[in-house]
């Protein structure tokens, strides 16, 4: 069960609440485990991310002009989970990148919290901030072995290229 608070959506254990400058480094950390989203592989560090280009700058400057999150907090306050959009351009690509003005997703939840529907609630309400923001679509890029991927795919994504391991999918905003 979910109450509306103002820009505030509450459940009984966990609310969501617009992502701000004060969340940069927690967008760091999620970006961290979205990258190491593979327990079987070697993590990389979040110093590691950070120093490269082509992670880095999903969160670098956070926020700027343009950009939406949510971040999911547990009971008093410790953020558990973000989900946020970021445009890019064509000559600065994300991973997901399909145009200038179609942003591009970016979604991590604590490992505690996996499996509990944080992640759905985040995708749903970046979604509707979407939305209101105007934008008629959004993407991201998602590896095919990653268990978010069937979550993107029941949310509506589709896909609209594919690599050797991952996809590139899109998703037309709702209402827009």
């Amino acid at each position: 069960m979910s109450i509306e608070m103002g820009t505030e959506t509450s459940t009984e254990d966990y609310a969501l609440r617009p992502a701000t400058a004060d969340d940069a480094e927690f967008l760091a950390d999620m970006l961290t485990a979205a990258v190491n989203w593979d327990p079987a592989r070697e993590a990389v560090s979040r110093d590691q991310v950070l120093a490269d280009p082509r992670t880095a700058h999903y969160v670098e400057g956070w926020p700027r002009r343009g950009d939406l999150g949510v971040t999911a907090v547990a009971p008093g306050g410790r953020p558990i989970g973000a989900a946020w959009l970021r445009s890019f351009g064509a000559d600065d690509p994300g991973y997901g990148f399909v145009a200038e003005d179609v942003p591009e997703l970016s979604l991590g939840v604590v490992l505690a919290w996996r499996g509990k529907g944080v992640g759905r609630a985040l995708l749903r309400e970046a979604v509707r901030r979407a939305a209101d923001g105007g934008f008629a679509r959004i993407c991201l890029s998602v590896e095919r072995a990653n268990r978010a991927r069937l979550l993107y795919l029941g949310e509506g994504f589709v896909t609209v290229a594919s690599g050797p391991d991952s996809d590139t999918m899109v998703l037309s905003v709702p209402g827009r």
